[in-house]
């Protein structure tokens, strides 16, 4: 390991005076063979440094409890290789169009019954129609007056997409990179990674908070794991939330039949993203149904401090909600608070929703063609 002053010892031997001035430690300037000395440390070292460095930006007993609704599924265009909701693949998932808006609503509000502070929302598109657009909106809206934080994921977007999204209120888009620029090609060839970035691009000069991570487990080796996290780490702001999931295996697909993946090297990729991108929310995202409560443990000590929360994760099973809190009990973990009147970004007023989404017209409440 390089004796430099961005040597991780460097930054972990720090600690009060490191809280104190976390901004201006924030790194963007990772090189490869730092991040790779980082995935050959020994376990316990990398585990201790992970640990040290979450401490530093957050409580290490809170977790960030995000419930995810597919508001509309299947037949997606795209080839991503992993994804049962491609209309490339026979996986048995029955498409649906777009939800109307007071059934997403009522969705919302279940998942803030259940705990969670924050609703995202997820359409299997390339990219939103303009014709949807203002359906999508209204969804947003209607979530914000719940009281919750509110993300979507929807596929590419432009930046007067962006524009509108933000507009309306919405505090995180969900944009995968999916894995390192070198095995992009291998998992999916209908959109560049070059397209990726310019939307997180978008969504960020809209004023958007970012949620952008990857999948493990897809047949990578460690240097694209390597790859993935230094694109995330080295963007010019870090993404506020980093999902890191590990494949779910959806018969059909063309991933249906990798190997599995060491746990240990998916706790090392979320431990490496909590030290390089100290102050980001890490996700335990997909494949956790696939977890025991000693890998996820694990997984929270070495840095991850959110999680999807529910019983179903898009089109694939995530643990249930009270399996959820019986095991933050067992940890003394406590959902993260959340308050609904955080700015959306500095310089532009907290938005204020609509008194009632039910108020809205009824010609907003509709399916929308696929």
């Amino acid at each position: 390991m390089p004796h430099n002053d961005h040597s991780i010892a460097a930054v972990t031997s720090e600690s009060t005076t490191y809280q104190a001035n976390a901004k201006q430690h924030l790194r963007h300037d990772w090189m490869r063979h730092e991040v790779a000395a980082l995935f050959d440390l020994p376990f316990n070292d990398l585990l201790f440094q992970a640990q040290t460095v979450h401490r530093q930006h957050f409580n290490p007993n809170h977790v960030q409890v995000s419930t995810l609704c597919s508001i509309k599924t299947g037949a997606c265009p795209e080839d991503c290789k992993y994804c049962p909701q491609s209309a490339r693949y026979d996986t048995g998932l029955e498409k649906e169009k777009l939800m109307k808006v007071n059934a997403v609503i009522e969705e919302a509000k279940a998942a803030k019954d259940s705990g969670a502070t924050r609703f995202c929302m997820g359409a299997a598109w390339r990219s939103p129609k303009n014709k949807d657009l203002p359906y999508v909106i209204e969804m947003v809206k209607g979530v914000k007056a719940l009281g919750l934080e509110t993300c979507m994921t929807l596929g590419m977007l432009d930046a007067d997409q962006s524009e509108a999204l933000a507009d309306a209120g919405l505090d995180y888009y969900n944009h995968n990179l999916d894995t390192s620029p070198e095995y992009y090609g291998d998992i999916i060839t209908t959109r560049t990674y070059d397209d990726r970035l310019n939307t997180l691009q978008n969504v960020r000069d809209a004023g958007m908070k970012v949620c952008s991570g990857g999948i493990v487990g897809m047949g990578e080796d460690v240097q694209d794991r390597v790859g993935l996290l230094i694109q995330l780490a080295n963007m010019s702001v870090h993404p506020e939330s980093v999902p890191i999931n590990m494949l779910v295996r959806v018969e059909g697909t063309p991933l249906d039949d990798v190997d599995d993946l060491d746990p240990f090297d998916f706790i090392r990729t979320i431990a490496v993203a909590r030290i390089l991108m100290p102050a980001s929310h890490v996700r335990l995202s997909a494949g956790r149904e696939e977890m025991n409560e000693q890998m996820q443990a694990m997984a929270f000590f070495a840095g991850a401090n959110s999680i999807f929360y529910g019983e179903k994760l898009l089109t694939t099973p995530n643990p249930e909600a009270n399996k959820d809190m019986q095991l933050f009990k067992r940890l003394g973990i406590e959902p993260e608070p959340y308050s609904a009147t955080q700015k959306r970004r500095e310089g532009v007023e907290i938005f204020e929703p609509k008194p009632s989404v039910k108020e809205a017209a009824s010609s907003l409440f509709y399916d929308a063609a696929v």
